[in-house]
């Protein structure tokens, strides 16, 4: 396996999906805006769409592929039965659970957005099309499933681009946005549903190669399995302890008008360089990484984790100089048309902005936790993760009032900070990572192409300002191109300073 190039195929994909979840979130942005329909449709979408991020950007990967390439070792015959069985627990309680939850929606929708329960009507439009949406969970939990048989056998292509297919459909429904008025909402609802099955089968025929299902309701519930959810739990909270600290936010958020909406838009554009600097790595690593932990090839582990974190923080840093720099700049670029007026685009720029400042913490938790999953440990990020959130709530909860919906990012990012030294520190003092000599200058490397670059950029908005503002009609084209011209500033003077190797490029890991 080669590192850069596995990321690389996931990372293509990854931002495929992101630049239709682009124009996606723009058309919304365009018919919705930032009003009381569009908050109840992003509490309906927030929560099935965590846990497509929590189930399909690493989570599961943590538990499953480690024991699956495990019992791959012994035989495919092995690895088939262990699959078979994961696979019937989970497609059981998934339907189970999505029963329960349809029944109790009125409920479950209080529990995540008490902020709406003193507006009935907004209160009713939420639960709607939270009904709607829920099924989206089992889909997309079960699609998680087959990425990781696909990603066990180093296949990412498939996995990495199933997300285009939700953000292609949605695109289609919301091209006809004029025409269906206030009923957008729910038919965009329908679509998130409908796309979660065509996801599904569009994994089941790419995974046939490896693994047929077999759908039973007598399985064997032995000691592989029982491990196997002993770290499925905690790996769900710990790898997803970002998209956790986004859902606290957005039920605090939603005692506040339109304050789930600027966070919702902040969080899209984050998220961008956060799924390849990031998840991308944390999944790509993880097969290759627990092949030589199996082995005992100590070479291997320091050098495949060594590469992991250089990568990791040479994608995040430039991006999170650019984002700070230009917040109100990229906001408005990406989604200040139509509904989203220059407040909106105002509110959710300072939200990202904060939000930057966590983008190398956010990455870096994929990173170090994917080190301790790949040594079937979920539990310590667990108990980090759960200190994390906990931090999390008392500062948003704490400062809420006096500040409002703003110190919800900020909050995230402390949490975050505090979350990824807890793993650094763990790594160090349990011996499981230790720095290349050379990493320290490899590293000086990188913060001072990461600082020349942002210097660029930001002389480069300076220049460009009026093509910029708000009210301007080319200020896409020209936040693009800006954004082109200082990537290649920075990947020309990383290869020139060596902060980057081409002959990276051909490394097996």
């Amino acid at each position: 396996m080669n590192l850069i190039k596995s990321t690389g195929t996931f990372s293509f994909f990854t931002l495929i999906s992101r630049l239709t979840g682009y124009l996606r979130d723009i058309l919304i942005a365009i018919f919705l805006g930032a009003g009381p329909i569009a908050d109840a449709f992003f509490v309906a979408f927030r929560f099935p769409n965590t846990f497509r991020r929590l189930f399909s950007e690493g989570t599961f990967n943590a538990a499953f592929v480690p024991s699956y390439s495990s019992e791959l070792n012994k035989s495919k015959k092995s690895a088939e039965l262990f699959a078979n069985n994961i696979f019937n627990i989970l497609f059981l309680s998934l339907l189970v659970i999505v029963f329960v939850i349809e029944i109790f929606m009125p409920l479950f929708v209080k529990l995540i957005a008490p902020g709406f329960i003193e507006d009935s009507e907004k209160l009713e439009i939420a639960i709607n099309l939270t009904r709607i949406t829920f099924p989206f969970l089992l889909f997309v939990s079960l699609s998680s499933f087959f990425s990781a048989i696909l990603n066990s056998h180093n296949k990412f292509a498939a996995a990495s681009a199933t997300p285009i297919v939700l953000n292609i459909i949605l695109i289609l429904v919301l091209s006809f946005g004029k025409y269906l008025s206030d009923q957008l909402v729910y038919y965009l609802s329908y679509a998130v549903t409908l796309a979660g099955a065509i996801q599904l089968i569009f994994l089941i025929f790419f995974v046939k190669k490896y693994y047929i299902p077999k759908i039973y309701f007598k399985f064997k519930n032995n000691k592989k399995i029982k491990l196997f959810f002993k770290k499925l739990f905690p790996s769900i909270f710990s790898s997803g302890v970002t998209q956790i600290n986004i859902l606290v936010g957005t039920i605090i958020a939603s005692f506040q008008a339109n304050a789930v909406s600027y966070l919702y838009y902040a969080d899209r554009i984050y998220q961008i360089n956060l799924a390849i600097a990031g998840i991308a790595i944390g999944t790509v690593l993880l097969p290759s990484l627990s092949k030589y932990i199996n082995s005992k090839n100590n070479i291997k582990i320091d050098f495949i984790q060594n590469k992991s974190l250089e990568l990791s923080l040479f994608l995040s840093l430039p991006a999170t100089a650019a984002l700070l720099i230009a917040s109100e700049e990229i906001t408005s670029a990406l989604f200040g048309y139509g509904s989203f007026d220059i407040s909106s685009v105002k509110n959710s720029a300072h939200a990202l902005f904060y939000f930057a400042l966590g983008l190398p913490a956010f990455a870096l938790i994929k990173v170090f936790s994917s080190f301790l999953f790949a040594r079937h440990n979920t539990r310590t990020p667990f108990h980090f993760s759960i200190f994390s959130v906990l931090l999390n709530i008392f500062i948003s909860v704490y400062f809420f009032n006096k500040i409002g919906f703003i110190i919800i990012p900020i909050a995230t990012t402390i949490s975050s900070w505090f979350n990824t030294l807890l793993l650094f520190f763990y790594l160090l003092l349990k011996k499981y990572f230790t720095f290349y000599k050379n990493f320290p200058i490899k590293f000086l490397n990188i913060l001072i192409v990461s600082f020349f670059s942002s210097f660029i950029f930001y002389r480069l908005i300076q220049n460009f300002n009026e093509y910029l503002i708000y009210e301007s009609e080319h200020k896409l084209l020209t936040m693009v191109f800006l954004v082109i011209v200082t990537f290649l500033v920075y990947i020309i003077t990383s290869i020139l300073t060596k902060a980057f190797k081409i002959s990276d490029i051909k490394l097996k890991y």
